[in-house]
């Protein structure tokens, strides 16, 4: 005997478009509730946390659990050492990753979940701090902790009431909330949020330097002033800058030379076979010491609408050059 297969659910725009704007209005009043909530409790929670020698762990379970590995996420990535323990995974062993230093941040909508009110007071006897997030002060978690922060909605934005939506949206932007706090409080500054985040365009931006990118030695383009314009014009084609630079006999760079500047030359009809660097070259050219952030190399490249630079040492010697495809393939730009 052949089951029919269940009917295909009837797709409403109108109702799917208003149930999406209900989610957001009932998940805005959220999270805009909380701002109310805010008191003393959450100053005491800064500074508590401020005063922890070691980490701070978060624990939740379920959805609260998924909230709390990115809470962790954001407060170790913003100055403030964290990680993720599992409550059930705390019961078989993991309580030893917990010391006396560290302060627990432990996260449930009811405050009743039972795999993490089992240990809370396993974590009190050690003399662990404990920040309680929930949406009920009144609850087990809320009684155990020495500090509640109160994360409590009216309702879910799920139409059974059940699905956690408002309440872990709510908890996200707790979290959210404490974890600038400290950073603002610790003065972490936008070089301290480079060193948490290497790979990311912003550590590029911050962590790389000229040294890093721009060509040295035998790749940097370079002509004496007397050189004429064909072994200026064979230097720039055989290193492949788009520019070469004109030094002294003590290897100072007293100019620069572009294909574009070659293009204009060319341009006015000059007899171009009498000239020498000297002649042609841009005298006091735009330059850069090698500890310069490469991300300065892009500004003065940006400001002064050149796609070439030279690095010099102290005493205005020639050691590099840089162009804005080398700052594109180290993704600066």
């Amino acid at each position: 005997m052949s089951s029919r297969p269940a009917p295909a659910p009837v797709v409403d725009p109108d109702a799917i478009l208003a149930r999406a704007r209900l989610t957001f209005d009932i998940e805005a009043q959220a999270v805009l509730g909380l701002k109310d909530r805010v008191g003393p409790s959450f100053v005491d929670a800064v500074r508590k946390i401020l005063e922890v020698r070691g980490r701070v762990v978060v624990m939740g379970m379920g959805k609260s659990g998924h909230v709390g590995r990115k809470i962790a996420a954001t407060l170790a990535s913003t100055g403030t050492p964290a990680m993720f323990v599992h409550p059930a995974e705390a019961s078989h062993g993991d309580l030893g990753m917990i010391k006396a230093v560290d302060l627990v941040l432990a996260i449930s909508n009811s405050g009743e979940v039972q795999e993490l009110t089992v240990i809370l007071p396993v974590v009190k006897r050690q003399g662990v701090p404990l920040i309680a997030m929930t949406g009920r002060a009144d609850s087990t978690l809320g009684r155990h902790a020495d500090i509640v922060l109160d994360a409590g909605v009216s309702k879910e934005a799920c139409p059974l009431n059940l699905a956690p939506t408002a309440s872990t949206t709510a908890q996200m932007a707790m979290g959210d909330a404490l974890a600038v706090a400290l950073l603002d409080a610790r003065g972490f500054g936008s070089e301290d949020f480079a060193r948490s985040h290497p790979g990311g365009a912003l550590g590029r931006k911050l962590l790389t330097h000229v040294s890093d990118v721009m060509r040295s030695d035998a790749e940097v383009p370079r002509v004496a002033p007397t050189a004429s314009l064909s072994e200026l014009m064979r230097e720039m084609s055989s290193k492949g800058l788009g520019a070469t630079a004109v030094v002294d006999a003590e290897g100072r760079a007293i100019g620069i030379f572009t294909d574009g500047d070659l293009r204009r030359k060319v341009e006015t009809g000059a007899d171009l076979r009498a000239l020498t660097a000297a002649d042609v070259m841009h005298p006091g050219p735009r330059t850069l010491r090698a500890d310069a952030l490469a991300v300065e190399a892009a500004e003065l490249m940006e400001n002064h609408r050149i796609t070439s630079v030279l690095v010099v040492d102290a005493a205005g010697l020639l050691i590099g050059a840089l162009s804005i495809n080398d700052l594109m393939r180290a993704k600066v730009i």
